[in-house]
């Protein structure tokens, strides 16, 4: 799952450097995509991406330190980000160490100067989401706001998942349908029965924050291994 990821990922990357010069990517959270990131950092990935050209951005983060374990930069600094050639100020973090309000000022006004014609947010060219057993991506859960203004980039929840709690920042179903290109991984048994609900079951948005996510006029692409879809 992670090699065909990158292999589509590598193909989006030297599209939207041939048209417009850079690629931008939204990067996810989560145990998933960490495999993903370690087959990046190495051969051939490491010098066949377009690293200088890339801009780097997360789709939620918890308000942490970048230096705890349970930041989700962290993860992609140390697994990814360390190890190949994107320039610094190319890295575009969700600063987790500000107060709740003050990181989502930042963070939109980040959002903000990153964009085209007066947008409010970049049309990011690819998201990456993983999806948890509950049906959450990002920090989207079940029973959270739907968060459906138009015209909001960025939000801060609060929200437990697997007894975890945690102020987090996240960004909307807006933001992330406006993308060119968004791909779900999912891996694992514990995905199936999620998995199957978000994909064929009822329109529930709330209870399936997945469900969310169905790009306007981009493409919506799930990598899942053989245990999610079992159910499938």
């Amino acid at each position: 799952m992670a090699h065909a990821t990158a292999e589509v990922l590598s193909a989006l990357a030297s599209e939207a450097v041939r048209d417009n010069g850079r690629f931008t990517i939204v990067l996810s959270g989560g145990s998933t995509p960490q495999s993903l990131f370690s087959l990046l950092a190495g051969s051939p990935y490491n010098t066949q991406l377009p690293w200088e050209q890339m801009h780097c951005f997360w789709g939620d983060e918890r308000l942490v330190p970048p230096d705890d374990p349970g930041s989700n930069y962290y993860h992609a600094a140390r697994l990814l980000l360390d190890h190949v050639p994107v320039p610094a100020a190319n890295i575009h973090r969700i600063k987790g160490e500000l107060p709740p309000e003050s990181a989502v000022l930042d963070y939109t006004e980040q959002l903000r100067a990153f964009a085209a014609n007066g947008r409010s947010w970049p049309r990011f060219d690819l998201v990456l989401l993983g999806m948890g057993s509950d049906g959450h991506t990002a920090s989207l859960f079940p029973g959270s706001p739907a968060a459906e203004d138009p015209g909001l980039s960025v939000k801060a929840v609060t929200a437990q998942y697997e007894d975890r709690p945690a102020h987090r920042l996240t960004l909307t179903p807006a933001a992330f349908n406006d993308a060119r290109h968004v791909l779900f991984l999912a891996a694992g048994a514990n995905k199936a029965e999620a998995l199957s609900a978000v994909l064929h079951g009822p329109r529930d948005h709330v209870k399936w924050p997945a469900q969310r996510i169905q790009p306007h006029s981009g493409t919506l692409t799930w990598f899942v291994d053989q245990a999610a879809a079992s159910t499938l």
